[in-house]
């Protein structure tokens, strides 16, 4: 496969290896607690503010990053809107955060000062169910669940608070390590939109003699295709219309099909053996399953805010199946980052201030971005 070239902005663009955070606010020296520098949304639906919030003292197994980059999710917007139910203000958004370590508390092992590390959706679980136990954090039963980036409670119940800020503090196991090969920016948003894709193709088995269709080219469906090619498997993206078929070939698929246009879901009827939906709108997903072979799974990675329906016949011809995915737990996607590292995969992505995320907020809704917006925090 041919690596194809991570687009950034010119504008803004700055190197992943030169920023270097500011002192706190209040100057504590970097281990004890303080106030980071944040852009933060102060109550539902409002516009994101630069800010202070508190930031916790290094226990014994904690790191300090200085954050170099975030990703800007949908899911940010989601929460900042309260379309998933009340959230706790103010918030600081942000669950794709790549960084160094600036400090490291007395007992921590796996990390020395000036690694390179990055930060997903969660940053705690019980560590003693059954999917802790499988390193399937991300459905962690234990009391709470995992105890997610931002807009959650941790275990000593004071909220968290994500990455749009300068710096975090997180036990060191729920730290990931970033590849050298990988620059920093556009990896950032690996740790949630790759991982998300890359668990699915991971668990059901894409690869050489598969064939997997992609619906939806934007920040999680642009990494499908790039991980779902570099495994081997034979890559279709499925969008709206033909406006992004050219990026899609570019960024490794073999074909590209409108299913605004009928014909598509005739010609390509018991194709595949997987379809990964990555968007949240409201589709027929029984006309999506019939895309798929024998024993075929679809897999929902989008949330839609209604609840998605499928006719039972479109299940039981063909034995097939519908499913749902969330992220990865700390091995798989770790095991992500390597792969990515390896095979030259990063995410496209367009570089912006912080001053810019209101804007970048708005364009996200009316998908007027290829493919992520990663916020260089060297600006808040």
């Amino acid at each position: 496969m041919t690596n194809t070239t991570v687009t950034t902005s010119a504008t803004n663009a700055t190197s992943a290896t030169s920023t270097a955070a500011a002192p706190l606010p209040d100057g504590a020296p970097g281990t004890g607690a303080g106030r980071i520098a944040v852009y933060a949304a102060p109550a539902p639906k409002a516009p994101l503010e630069r800010s202070t919030v508190p930031r916790r003292a290094l226990g014994a197994h904690d790191i300090l990053i200085d954050i170099r980059f975030a990703g800007i999710c949908h899911s940010d917007i989601h929460q900042v809107d309260e379309d998933w139910g009340p959230g706790i203000f103010p918030m600081v958004p942000g669950h794709e955060i790549a960084g160094v370590v600036a400090a490291v508390g007395d007992g921590v092992s796996r990390w020395s000062v000036g690694d390179r590390v990055g930060v997903g959706c969660f940053v705690d679980s019980c560590r003693e169910c059954d999917n802790c136990r499988a390193g399937l954090q991300q459905y962690c039963t234990g009391e709470g669940g995992s105890v997610l980036t931002y807009n959650a409670r941790g275990r000593d119940g004071a909220p968290t608070y994500g990455g749009y800020a300068r710096q975090l503090v997180v036990d060191e196991r729920y730290a990931l390590r970033i590849p050298d090969a990988l620059a920093l920016d556009v990896a950032a948003p690996l740790l949630c939109a790759g991982i998300t894709l890359y668990s699915p193709l991971n668990h059901w088995g894409a690869g050489p003699g598969r064939k997997v269709a992609v619906v939806g080219l934007g920040g999680l469906g642009h990494l499908g295709v790039k991980i779902a090619r570099a495994k081997g498997a034979e890559v279709t993206v499925l969008s709206q219309s033909l406006r992004k078929r050219e990026d899609g070939l570019r960024l490794g698929a073999h074909d590209y099909r409108a299913t605004s246009d009928p014909a598509t879901f005739t010609e390509l009827a018991g194709r595949f053996d997987l379809v990964l939906n990555t968007v949240s709108a409201d589709l027929d997903l029984s006309a999506y399953l019939g895309l798929l072979r024998t024993d075929g799974t679809l897999v929902q990675l989008g949330a839609p805010e209604k609840p998605v329906g499928v006719g039972a016949h479109a299940l039981l011809t063909g034995r097939r199946s519908i499913a749902g995915s969330m992220i990865g737990g700390l091995p798989e996607t770790q095991e992500m980052l390597d792969f990515c590292a390896e095979h030259g995969i990063g995410a496209e992505i367009e570089l912006i201030r912080a001053d810019q995320i209101n804007e970048a907020y708005g364009r996200v809704l009316r998908s007027d971005v290829r493919y992520r917006f990663v916020i260089d925090t060297a600006t808040i």
